[in-house]
């Protein structure tokens, strides 16, 4: 059985779930009954509109709120619509509207106090994805494919750090074995909403922003999925984000550390924390294009890179500040790094690079809501600079370690542009380095012309092939 996953660009409206509905009804058939299981995302846009009305709410302006809450309403009431049966639409547009009405009285609510708490933040975001599962299910069922909606607060539970929850997965797997099993077992095509979870006690939850991949991938972990599928609009994982460089081409096949680093350092095709379930479990995942379902997209799996060459791919992002701690303590005393990052666990700040010398540690963070309390706490025993602006570039590849060269490569590649920081991790699968934002474009378009560019155009054919003929299977 497998898990299908459609973000919201893959549901944004009625046309685009019946595109859906025709790659869904072809697994369901070619399962004989046996899933696929299917989450969603939001509507396209829908997310950010529920955190709108959370805003508002937040300066007290209740009218204005309300008034998003009705749009958000209508967008869905409008693909509704598109439900041929009569009796089906009316309970989709009974749904609807219930929903869209306990939202405007949180909304109200929240404008009189003024206060909107992460755990009322992820009861008006969790809306979006409740919604969007109850229609596609309803699209799926007037496609005449046997489907049910599945609440997604009743599969993955999660600890009480609301907006950013993290799962637990043992109750998961017991929520699931509960709830969408028999969905299965009765050969329906069970549709749920990612994103959303709820705690032990049954309060509401969300994993983050692009959750829905990492929800996706926890159920697979949870139902033994034989594959995870991360249906988007684009083809697959590519040699570099496109926006930056205009050449870049697909990659097959990727290894799941390969995947975890790009999606990590900024490939935007794939969560961050998608992998983890998935490579736990050795459950392949494959990312493929909604709007071009014959494209044999990229597989990632435990070993399943086959290009010799060291570099598979290049992943960056922008909007990182490096934090440099300096302090002639650090000579020859201990506890003082635990000490150091202990401030950043109390703030929940990821940091994403390390360089260390005798007497100063630079951290890389992409998130600096808590950065003015981060550098408050560091500056008690430390000096701290602080210097944004800057721009993350990883080289990836399994072989990157095995190749001699590679490093010589990157530098020959870079020649001219300041590299302010770089990391190169004991395992050898990429070097990372801190630019200036400014020099990105420059910097990734050298890097790809010299790890691409002169097998673009003779191993793109080949690949679409090997990604035909190579799939491994798992029963």
């Amino acid at each position: 059985m497998k898990v299908l996953k459609f973000g919201g660009t893959s549901v944004a409206d009625a046309d685009a779930i019946r595109r859906v509905a025709a790659i869904v009804a072809t697994e369901h058939q070619r399962a004989r009954g046996a899933g696929p299981v299917v989450v969603v995302s939001a509507l396209g846009g829908v997310t950010d509109r529920l955190l709108e009305v959370a805003s508002l709410a937040r300066t007290g302006d209740a009218a204005a709120a309300r008034r998003v809450v009705d749009a958000i309403g209508q967008r869905h009431l409008a693909v509704a619509d598109a439900i041929g049966s009569v009796e089906a639409r009316a309970a989709a547009r009974a749904e609807i509207e219930a929903e869209v009405a306990h939202l405007s009285s949180v909304a109200g609510a929240l404008a009189v106090t003024r206060e909107v708490s992460p755990r009322s933040l992820d009861a008006v975001a969790a809306i979006g994805e409740i919604l969007s599962c109850r229609l596609v299910a309803a699209l799926f069922a007037d496609a005449e494919i046997p489907a049910a909606a599945v609440d997604p607060r009743t599969l993955i539970v999660t600890d009480e750090h609301f907006t950013q929850a993290a799962p637990q997965p043992e109750p998961t797997r017991a929520h699931v074995d509960a709830n969408l099993r028999p969905v299965v077992a009765s050969a329906r095509v069970a549709v749920t909403g990612g994103f959303v979870a709820a705690t032990r006690a049954g309060v509401v939850t969300t994993l983050g922003r692009g959750g829905s991949d990492y929800s996706a991938a926890i159920l697979g972990a949870a139902i033994d999925a034989t594959e995870i599928q991360i249906w988007t609009d684009v083809d697959g994982m590519l040699t570099a984000d496109p926006r930056v460089v205009a050449d870049c081409r697909l990659v097959p096949f990727l290894s799941f550390a390969e995947a975890a680093e790009l999606a990590y350092f900024g490939a935007k095709v794939l969560h961050p924390k998608t992998i983890q379930p998935a490579a736990a479990r050795n459950i392949p995942v494959r990312i493929l294009n909604t709007f071009r379902p014959e494209a044999s997209g990229t597989l990632i799996a435990d070993n399943a890179s086959v290009d010799a060459a060291s570099v598979t791919a290049l992943a960056c992002k922008k909007g990182i500040t490096v934090v440099t701690i300096t302090s002639t303590g650090m000579l020859m005393a201990h506890g003082y790094m635990r000490r150091l990052f202990e401030i950043f666990e109390r703030f929940r700040t990821s940091v994403d690079v390390v360089s260390t010398s005798e007497v100063s540690v630079s951290v890389t963070i992409d998130n600096v809501a808590h950065l003015d309390a981060i550098v408050a706490g560091l500056s008690a025993f430390a000096e701290v600079s602080v210097v944004g602006d800057l721009a993350l570039v990883a080289v990836v590849g399994d072989r990157y370690g095995t190749d001699p060269s590679a490093f010589t490569r990157v530098v020959r590649a870079l020649e001219g542009i300041p590299l302010r920081l770089v990391s190169q991790a004991d395992a050898r699968r990429n070097v990372t380095l801190v630019i200036d934002e400014d020099d990105l474009s420059s910097a990734m378009g050298r890097l790809h012309a010299e790890f691409f560019s002169a097998v673009a155009g003779a191993s793109a054919e080949p690949a679409v092939a090997l990604a035909e003929a190579g799939r491994p299977r798992r029963g």
